[in-house]
């Protein structure tokens, strides 16, 4: 019996769940340039934006107005100045701010209010609200030079931020601060972004940005092929930013804003290119993505390709597993031939997780083998964390199935995109080493 075809809109709607699932309930903080607001596109931005909300994630939008600003500035005859890549706010460049800022608001507030059936935001009523939310203080002289009303945030009014997430609200807050004698500060909206979603423990920072990914792969030496630059380590990214003329001042500012978010916590910042439209959709509800994530040494750093200096490691982790008949028993001198297939997640030293990736690409098809995650560090998301690794793998490979052979652990396969098949899907040179006596069950999932 044959599986019919789903419709692709299906499709799309059941690959989306897990993400969705994923996401629902977290808080975002979305920072995006004054840039993205003069596109010809930024109701699209918005659309995003609201169905994100639909979605329910809680979202904070911190968008920046420099365009704005200094448009204004230049209509009034007055010449912008900056300093070390901030801007110097006098009285008059203050007012522009002011008058930047506020405009922004209210185009924002009003592409929130959409609600007309002939557009995405169709039936959508959702609330928009802001605040005097962030206290800041002066930046002071820099390089001999008073920078007057621009300021940097000194705190954040978490729980009042935190109660309009509660209410179901989206948080809007503008690049400015307020000191306590009553002063208006200018922001870099960047800074503001990231502060806030430190502060308030976002699970995620997200830049929609000027800068397209190609430029963070160029960045790294990799090229034009994606790999892994979607992913960018703190540590890579602690070097890039060292490594200062390889990225113009744009690229660094985000990259030290990513660097401050995650050491204040923050689990994930996004960098997004905003002149791809469904950024933020693709990023966040697709595998792979459009963007660039930087994250936690802690969290990706440690998963690798496995070395002959971890055949011990994966042969006490796998040894209770093959003891108990749920892994195939592997000899020393068999592990070792095939190293190079597995992949390891390490920590302080200890192989926690493994698994292993046989190609045969005659038929298009890979084996997911010897999966195992240490008893310690179970229910976590690590074996599917490699499962996505492998995934990834295959397809650079050229693979379009996944295979595995299993007796004890079907459910878990089923639960990740897994199906039963008959051992006539396997590869031929598979079939031939088939073990009847052992009668595992064979899982196939398309890629």
């Amino acid at each position: 019996m044959t599986t019919p075809t789903a419709d692709p809109i299906v499709a799309t709607l059941r690959g989306c769940a897990p993400y969705i699932h994923a996401h629902h309930g977290r808080v975002c903080v979305i920072g995006f340039g004054g840039e993205a607001a003069q596109r010809d596109d930024f109701d699209r931005l918005m659309y995003d934006v609201a169905l994100l909300h639909s979605l329910g994630v809680k979202l904070v939008l911190v968008p920046g107005a420099r365009p704005q600003i200094d448009a204004r500035l230049a209509a009034r005859g007055i010449t912008p100045q900056f300093v070390g890549g901030a801007r110097v706010t006098d009285r008059a460049a203050l007012e522009c701010v002011k008058d930047a800022a506020g405009a922004l608001r209210f185009e924002i507030e009003a592409r929130l209010s959409t609600s007309l059936a002939s557009t995405p935001m169709g039936g959508a009523h959702i609330q928009a609200v802001g605040g005097n939310w962030i206290t800041a203080k002066p930046v002071g002289v820099r390089a001999g030079v008073d920078h007057q009303f621009t300021g940097e945030v000194r705190r954040v009014d978490v729980a009042s931020i935190r109660q309009v997430l509660e209410q179901d609200r989206i948080a809007l807050v503008s690049p400015v601060g307020y000191s306590p004698t009553g002063e208006i500060f200018n922001i870099r909206a960047e800074d503001v972004a990231t502060a806030v979603a430190a502060a308030i423990g976002a699970e995620k920072l997200i830049f929609v940005t000027p800068v397209r990914p190609d430029r963070w792969r160029s960045a790294q030496g990799l090229g034009t092929a994606m790999g892994d630059a979607g992913q960018l380590p703190l540590t890579r990214a602690q070097d890039l930013l060292n490594e200062s003329s390889t990225l113009n001042a744009l690229e660094q500012l985000y990259l030290r804003c990513a660097l401050t978010a995650l050491r204040g916590g923050v689990a994930r910042v996004h960098l997004l290119p905003q002149d791809r439209d469904g950024a933020l959709l693709r990023e966040l509800y697709t595998r792979d993505g459009v963007g660039v994530m930087v994250h936690s040494d802690a969290d990706y750093e440690a998963t690798r390709d496995a070395t002959i200096d971890d055949v011990g490691g994966i042969m006490a982790l796998i040894k209770p597993l093959e003891r108990d008949g749920t892994l195939v028993p592997r000899s020393r001198e068999q592990l070792e031939l095939d190293i190079q297939h597995f992949r390891v997640m390490v920590r302080d030293g200890l192989v926690i997780a493994c698994c292993a990736l046989f190609a045969f690409a005659d038929s298009g098809m890979g084996e997911l083998a010897c999966v195992a995650v240490h008893p310690d560090y179970q229910r976590a998301g690590r074996a599917a964390a490699l499962l996505k690794r492998v995934e990834t793998e295959a397809r650079a490979l050229g693979l379009s199935q996944l295979f595995t052979l299993t007796t004890h652990t079907p459910h878990w396969f089923v639960e990740h995109g897994f199906t039963r098949a008959d051992i006539a899907r396997l590869p031929m040179q598979r079939q031939q080493l088939y073990n009847y006596q052992r009668n595992s069950m064979v899982l196939v999932k398309p890629l």
